[in-house]
């Protein structure tokens, strides 16, 4: 495909693509229901609905008996440490083989014309990007992941909780479905926004921001602190009247769509003539320029509302730099 057809290439070869980042159409007035209807199918596929299929696969083929969930034990936890680890290694590791080691797609309509294989840096370990991404996410943020997996089933399976049934409440449960992106969006940007803050930052967040061209691999690299309270938005469903199986899909909105934020590409080219939207660019341009974006793609417009949104336009970038002016100036006359 041609990628200037949708985008532009500077100087160095970075790409970025035309018009701007447009949030959820549920915020703007007057409502129009036609653009909200034209708007859902995309918010449904293929990415939750790849989520709420993975989700559904855990529950009937891999989460264990509520007999045996009652009982914290090292086997089923482990059990669900290797599934976690072995799915997210055949998951993420396809982006990466394809658009990363093969580089079957060049640097088409990827942001960073580098690759983080071809930049060695002494922030990483062993100064390899890739290396203390995948060594972080599998050996950290995982395992933290099936921590909070193993907390909020053995709360349900101990009756610690409201397990509500799919027949007695479908509709319901269909909503909180719908809305546990939603969740995930608002709780990711405070947590986000408070490992921001300076101490927090160098102490914990900078652990991920060393990956300023981030990469598939990038997208579970965290500080352990950081790793625990992302994947805990599962621990809504334990305040929430909820059911196992949308607390596994809240689960898998954080655990397997991180890596929608940290592709690097704006389109992933399937054929010659047909792409995914990756739905990158938002969380790629809090990587480039770290006070920005610190939510999603605005399904729940935090940042507008908070003045940290960026769309990927000069109007955009223009506001980004008056707010850093306004900041210096405010350091300048406290220093």
């Amino acid at each position: 495909m041609d990628d200037l057809k949708y985008g532009v290439r500077d100087k160095r070869g970075d790409w970025k693509p035309n018009g701007r980042i447009e949030g959820a159409p549920l915020w703007n007035w007057p409502p129009r229901l036609p653009k909200i209807l034209a708007w859902l199918p995309g918010y449904i596929w293929p990415w939750n609905a790849f989520h709420m299929a993975t989700a559904l696969l855990y529950w009937f083929y891999v989460v264990p008996s509520v007999e045996t969930m009652k009982t914290i034990s090292w086997g089923w936890a482990l059990w669900l440490y290797a599934v976690n680890a072995a799915a997210i290694l055949v998951f993420y590791g396809i982006f990466e083989l394809r658009y990363y080691v093969k580089r079957a797609q060049a640097t088409r309509f990827k942001y960073n014309h580098k690759f983080p294989a071809d930049a060695p840096s002494d922030v990483f370990w062993f100064q390899s990007q890739n290396l203390d991404n995948f060594l972080r996410s599998f050996f950290i943020t995982i395992p933290l992941w099936t921590v909070v997996e193993v907390i909020f089933l053995w709360c349900f399976a101990n009756g610690r909780v409201p397990w509500v049934g799919w027949q007695d409440h479908p509709v319901y449960l269909a909503a909180l479905v719908l809305i546990a992106p939603a969740i995930h969006e608002v709780h990711f940007f405070f947590i986000h926004r408070l490992i921001h803050w300076g101490p927090l930052y160098r102490w914990i967040h900078s652990v991920h921001h060393n990956s300023i061209n981030p990469s598939p691999w990038s997208s579970l690299s965290m500080h352990p602190v950081e790793g625990f309270l992302y994947h805990a938005v599962a621990f809504w469903h334990l305040i929430i009247p909820s059911n196992p199986i949308v607390a596994l899909f809240q689960l898998h909105v954080a655990g397997f769509g991180a890596v929608n934020g940290h592709l690097g590409f704006d389109k992933l080219e399937v054929t010659e003539d047909t792409a995914v939207n990756s739905h990158a660019y938002t969380h790629y341009l809090h990587h480039k320029y770290f006070e920005v974006n610190y939510g999603g793609d605005g399904l729940i417009p935090l940042d507008r509302w908070f003045g940290t949104w960026h769309d990927g336009t000069r109007e955009g970038e223009a506001m980004m730099d008056a707010r850093f002016q306004k900041k210096k100036e405010r350091m300048n006359a406290r220093a």
